[in-house]
């Protein structure tokens, strides 16, 4: 944990309107200064910095908070990670009240932000020397200037070749960043210059291709992608899931595309990095790629953070069209009102690179001037799939429509679809209504029975020989270790049951954060707090007492499934009122505990308390703004509560 005092003491030093500064323009305006919100579209000044407070306030969106809560809201960042900024800039280090190692995991991370900065460097300064790669670019219409903009380079062919950049080429931080490849040296390496008396081998993972820089939201390259010059296989490489990066959350050109997404409100999602590129150098500078994966909801996420519209470009053909579908129905849970999904399906000859080039930047303005909106292609999808001419074809076009519907948040363009669909299908809107609430229900009903069959599964396999436990598990709380389950249901089969290595862990959404916290501290006493915390007052009364509970046999030392029982029921015990309610849920929790290794157990608990304090402080401070902070007390109180 990061001292308080540390904290106070670094937005003491701060300057909230230089940190707001650099992201926003910024107006004197009397005390304050004012300025167009970044959190929301407007045209009229009402976001104000106040340079005496240290606060930000939008009076049209409500957004608020210190200069940490904007490096948050604005750059995605996480509360550590905004501490961690704000102190280099002002030339501090980030003490920590606990042990070391979350200190020794910073300074590997910044080791390795290190070093893809000097590989990015690297591969800039060959690709001036590499003719070839020179040539490609030409060909693609690539100017100097674009090239320089996105940092594109070159990674030479050899096997070693950033043995030139790296003295310490065998670090290991070097593989687990994903720029080297290793692995145990066998009878016939790859590399015939492997060193006498090395038991590894290790080698460039790019080679021989043109290298575009990956950049998270702070502009640190935190991954490459590289594409053959010529005819090659794979045509386009990544680099691995590193502890710097995760291909399903980080997307390609959205540092190079931020002045362009706050000035258009819009984003443009295209599927290659030289779309994202070519798109720039023609003006269409706010457009960004997915790394060769389908949208996921974390991309979404993170991008109507920042705009209000989020156009995907697809090409028309039927692979685009499928591609299209699975954005729509992942976008369909985030389709809240006033964010914008919608469709360009370009022409079967080109994609965007080839559109932009041929058309210019004013023709695919055109073309987003017609793009479809979630909802007609939506509906087109399913009338074009299922037709409507007769009642069976409607019958089809209902059942497939309404799982789709439910996914939608309750909000006015749910209402608005379900009224179209129950027109389209000649039934009434409360009758759809009524058929939406049975799916909700249905799909409840499943996920509860998955998870009541993921328990029974787990427990069957944990079972021995005549259904004794095994000496390293046990059968669940209430779970019949006899033969069936005692409901006329078979066991299930010898030798069909998952083993431990194969158990998949239940939805992390079926497992509230305060369950997750209890049943953590269940398994694994050594993680209670046992130092005074300043958020301790934030955190639910439920789980400060279970920190507080001291009576486990073996406090230091993982528990299997029966003393975690046994825990809990001591626990249950000492208050059986409060506790016994918990029961359930932490029952249902313990499936999911079971599957995580201590390293893993500590990184989940202390997320889970900073979610717990940080969902607390926000419902504290948006209770204060919503009273419109007439009073010297409560902008005072909101201030406090801002600098946790």
């Amino acid at each position: 944990m990061i001292p308080q005092s540390f904290i106070q003491e670094l937005l003491d030093r701060t300057d909230v309107v230089e940190v707001v500064g650099a992201h926003v323009r910024l107006k004197k305006t009397g005390a304050n200064f004012s300025g167009l919100c970044p959190f929301h579209g407007e045209k009229t000044p009402s976001f104000t910095v106040s340079p005496t407070k240290q606060f930000y306030h939008c009076f049209g969106c409500g957004a608020h908070g210190s200069a940490i809560g904007f490096l948050m809201e604005h750059l995605g960042m996480g509360y550590v990670e905004a501490i961690e900024t704000l102190a280099s800039q002002q030339g501090l280090s980030v003490p920590r009240e606990r042990e070391a190692k979350p200190e020794q995991a910073i300074d590997e991370r910044k080791t390795m932000l290190e070093a893809m900065a000097k590989a990015c460097d690297f591969y800039r300064s060959r690709l001036k020397d590499a003719e070839r790669a020179i040539n490609y670019l030409r060909a693609r219409g690539l100017d100097g200037r674009t090239a320089a903009r996105f940092a594109l380079g070159y990674a030479p062919g050899g096997w070693h070749a950033l043995e030139a950049c790296f003295t310490a080429y065998r670090s290991p931080l070097l593989v687990e960043s994903g720029l080297l490849i290793e692995r145990e040296a066998g009878p016939d390496p790859v590399d015939l210059e492997l060193k006498q008396g090395q038991t590894r081998e290790r080698w460039d993972r790019f080679r021989d291709r043109i290298m575009f820089p990956i950049r998270n939201p702070r502009g640190q390259v935190i991954g490459f992608g590289g594409r053959v010059i010529d005819q090659g296989e794979p045509k386009y490489l990544n680099s691995p899931e590193t502890p710097l990066f995760s291909k399903g959350r980080e997307l390609y050109g959205l540092y190079e595309a931020r002045e362009g997404l706050r000035r258009e409100n819009q984003v443009l999602v295209v599927e290659g990095y030289m779309d994202v590129v070519m798109l720039a150098q023609h003006g269409v500078d706010y457009a960004v790629a997915t790394l060769g994966t389908a949208t996921s909801s974390e991309h979404l996420s993170k991008l109507i953070k920042l705009v209000d519209r989020v156009v995907f470009c697809f090409d028309g053909d039927a692979a685009g069209r499928r591609a299209a579908w699975k954005a729509l129905n992942t976008a369909l849970p985030l389709a809240v009102d006033g964010k914008r999904f919608e469709f360009l399906f370009l022409p079967p000859e080109h994609d965007p690179d080839s559109f932009v080039r041929a058309e210019g930047a004013s023709g695919l303005s055109k073309a987003l001037e017609l793009s479809e909106p979630l909802s007609a292609c939506l509906m087109r999808e399913l009338v074009q799939t299922h037709g409507e001419s007769s009642a069976e074809d409607r019958s089809a076009l209902l059942a497939a429509a309404i799982p789709l519907l439910t996914q939608l948040p309750l909000a006015a363009l749910r209402m608005q679809l379900s009224r179209e669909l129950a027109e389209r299908v000649h039934i009434s809107v409360n009758e759809l209504n009524q058929l939406l609430q049975q799916q909700a229900a249905q799909l409840a009903k499943r996920q509860q029975a998955q998870q009541q069959g993921f328990v029974r599964l787990y427990a069957e396999n944990r079972k021995g020989p005549g259904g004794q436990a095994k000496r390293d598990g046990s059968t669940l709380v209430g779970e019949d270790s006899s033969s069936g389950d005692g409901q006329g249901n078979r066991p299930v089969p010898k030798g069909y049951g998952l083993n431990k290595a194969q158990v998949i862990a239940p939805r992390h959404e079926a497992i509230g954060i305060v369950d997750k916290a209890l049943v953590l501290l269940l398994r694994f006493p050594a993680l209670k707090q046992r130092d005074p915390s300043a958020l301790e007052a934030f955190w639910p009364e439920i789980l400060v007492e279970a920190m507080k509970f001291d009576g486990h046999d073996s406090a230091e030392e993982a528990a299997d499934l029966p003393e975690i029982s046994l825990r809990l029921d001591k626990l249950c015990a000492t208050n059986p009122d409060q506790w016994t309610p918990w029961r359930k849920t932490l029952n249902r929790a313990m499936a999911w505990v079971m599957l995580i290794d201590e390293p893993s157990a500590a990184s989940e608990y202390q997320g889970a308390l900073l979610q717990l304090a940080d969902q607390k402080i926000r419902a504290l401070i948006d209770d204060l703004v919503s009273k419109g902070l007439q009073s010297l007390a409560e902008r005072e109180q909101c201030e406090r509560l801002m600098a946790h």
